[in-house]
């Protein structure tokens, strides 16, 4: 659908799609027609497409509720309960933008995996890292990688980080209540935020933070305690990287749901 928007292809959709704002309100009722359309494309609208979907009402009962409409099956219960622990880190100073993680993959009291990527290169001028669910997480930003380049084909300019944490905020929100869990921190360098960069909080429910110094998952209060002692506007490079590679290390010692080894990134103008 986006590479007929982009092409101007003439061909109308085989299927029914519905915007964004469908999961807010009654999809049986919505006129595609009375959407605004162009020429150029065919008369298809110009918005973030998804396929027809339950509205956020139907499928929070249908995620929390043993008593879920009669189309729709309750959920399935897990044989164990889904812990999450991570630790993530990104702050701003003079040099740039520093994002670090652990490598530690957690299932309960079980080490999953020893060596995963929690920092993922979403673009030029953009990093995640990411906490909560691994299967969650990696496909959120594949979501992100995908709109992100779409925006580019589309409007021949970047999409900034405070453009990106407003559009994964807004396609994660219909998804509050659910058992969607996401909690990534978006940290890079563009125009609109001037010379050194920022770093931004998005969440499953829609929740956008952004601050100077961020820390999520289960060893993030380690870490604040490694950061609030050292870290000021005036570190050189090589001292922000020691000071992130030891808020990591030091929350890894005392968090058994992080370990292993550190992965860190530096953005700078």
């Amino acid at each position: 659908m986006a590479l007929e928007d982009i092409c101007s292809f003439k061909d109308k959709p085989l299927q029914r799609w519905f915007p964004l704002s469908a999961l807010e309100t009654d999809y049986h009722n919505l006129e595609l027609e009375s959407l605004k359309t162009t020429q150029i494309n065919g008369g298809i609208p110009q918005h973030i497409f998804m396929p027809p979907f339950p509205p956020t009402n139907l499928f929070i009962s249908r995620s929390t509720s043993r008593s879920a409409p009669s189309n729709y099956s309750p959920t399935v219960e897990r044989p164990f309960p889904l812990t999450h622990g991570t630790t993530t880190l990104g702050f701003v100073f003079q040099g740039g933008v520093i994002a670090a993680a652990d490598t530690r993959a957690s299932a309960g009291g079980l080490v999953a995996c020893p060596a995963v990527h929690k920092i993922t290169p979403i673009h030029s001028h953009l990093v995640v890292t990411s906490s909560g669910s691994g299967a969650d997480c990696m496909l959120w930003e594949r979501i992100l990688i995908r709109e992100i380049r779409l925006y580019e084909l589309r409007h021949k300019r970047r999409l900034s980080i405070r453009g990106s944490a407003k559009l994964l905020s807004c396609m994660l929100h219909p998804f509050k209540g659910t058992n969607v869990c996401v909690a990534l921190t978006l940290c890079g360098w563009d125009k609109e935020g001037g010379s050194f960069g920022m770093v931004i909080y998005v969440c499953s429910d829609g929740a956008r933070l952004q601050g100077d110094i961020i820390s999520v998952g289960s060893g993030s209060p380690y870490a604040y305690g490694v950061l609030d002692g050292g870290l000021s506007w005036s570190l050189s490079k090589e001292e922000a990287i020691s000071l992130a590679r030891e808020a990591v290390f030091r929350a890894t010692h005392r968090d058994a749901y992080s370990g292993n080894n550190v992965d860190l990134f530096h953005f700078m103008n």
